[in-house]
């Protein structure tokens, strides 16, 4: 048995940091890993895109496509995910499956800006009504086929604008 005051690291567990700029016999000395003179050799020097007044590779590029200035997050759920948690009795289908009853379910972790249903396939709960952001059409397909209906507010505010 171990007593506390014979407590060690495993042999080599610890390395030495390497102290540099301590004399020419260190291996690490005068200029201390940093080459000769110049920017780079001072410190807070930060030029990772720099390119000496070329302009930069990254500049140089064109933009591509739209960048939302607040894109909305949201939960992207497969249905046969939503199907195994029905079938394992975590979820209840009795009333509305909204984000909120999922969140309490555990099938995702927060709200964000709503839920999302994706996927085709493995979704054989009955008469199932889901109040949800957006969901693909091959999810409305899956669902509707199984005799479930799926509610999208948002999307009917879309469609009256």
């Amino acid at each position: 048995m171990t007593r506390l005051n014979e407590l060690r690291d495993n042999p080599g567990a610890n390395k030495k940091r390497v102290r540099v700029g301590r004399g020419i016999g260190s291996g690490v000395g005068k200029t201390g890993g940093r080459g000769g003179k110049g920017q780079t050799a001072r410190s807070g020097v930060a030029i990772n895109g720099f390119e000496g007044g070329q302009m930069p590779l990254h500049m140089r590029m064109p933009k591509r496509g739209f960048n939302a200035l607040n894109p909305k997050k949201w939960n992207q759920l497969r249905i046969d995910r939503v199907q195994n948690y029905i079938d394992s009795g975590k979820l209840d289908i009795k009333g509305v499956v909204d984000a909120a009853a999922l969140v309490k379910a555990g099938v995702i972790r927060r709200e964000l800006d709503g839920v999302r249903l994706i996927g085709s396939s493995g979704f054989t709960a009955k008469k199932v009504t889901f109040k949800v952001a957006h969901a693909t059409k091959g999810a409305l397909a899956a669902i509707e086929a199984a005799g479930g209906k799926v509610d999208m507010p948002q999307a009917e505010v879309k469609a009256d604008a």
